[in-house]
């Protein structure tokens, strides 16, 4: 038998990706064993970000800054923008060191089957920043699932009227995949390979 306290913490992080309830108990007591050297860090650093993490008004990204260091970067290529499903997206892109456009995340993909439709997500934000003068590409980065790609052709459609051209990633990234999962090689493949969409 374990206090509430507890109980409370294994519930907490069993909602965690990748922490079912018995490696939920595992890291609880890992935590608790270490209580200076790592829960109390944890906590704190925690507690930090609550306070500090905004979403980025123009793209969507979480930063402690709004614009984000990204968008407020004057040196990326405000003519490029790449679309990604979510923020974990934009961070697999960015470990490449590869893209240096600009990003916009989605927050998610349509999905009839969970109910996610268009204005669920950030397309008409999406739209109105392809509108813009400066921006000659949009880069589909949708992940290569069904969703994933019923999202771009959605998408693509959209901003055909807008007159810049839509490119996806070349298929590099596999057919069901993840960009968060890929390796760093098969996504500069999958950036460098893109191509035009619909």
């Amino acid at each position: 038998m374990t206090s509430s306290g507890i109980d409370r913490l294994i519930s907490l992080l069993s909602k965690l990706p990748g922490l079912g309830p018995r490696s939920a108990r595992r890291a609880a007591l890992y935590l608790i064993k270490r209580r200076e050297s790592l829960l109390a860090p944890l906590a704190g650093a925690m507690n930090q970000a609550l306070e500090d993490i905004v979403t980025c008004s123009a793209c969507g990204n979480i930063d402690v800054i709004d614009p984000c260091a990204v968008c407020a970067d004057p040196k990326r290529d405000a003519s490029l923008i790449c679309v990604v499903e979510g923020v974990a997206d934009l961070w697999a892109l960015e470990r490449l060191n590869a893209f240096k456009g600009r990003y916009h995340v989605l927050g998610g993909v349509l999905s009839a089957l969970d109910g996610v439709g268009p204005e669920d997500l950030n397309i008409s934000g999406l739209a109105a920043r392809a509108s813009q003068d400066q921006v000659k590409e949009v880069i589909l980065a949708t992940n290569a699932t069904v969703d994933g790609q019923t999202t771009a052709h959605y998408i693509a459609d959209r901003l055909s009227k807008t007159g810049v051209q839509v490119t996806g990633l070349a298929h590099g990234a596999p057919m069901g995949g993840e960009l968060d999962y890929l390796d760093e090689g098969t996504l500069l493949v999958a950036l460098k390979g893109r191509g035009p969409v619909g």
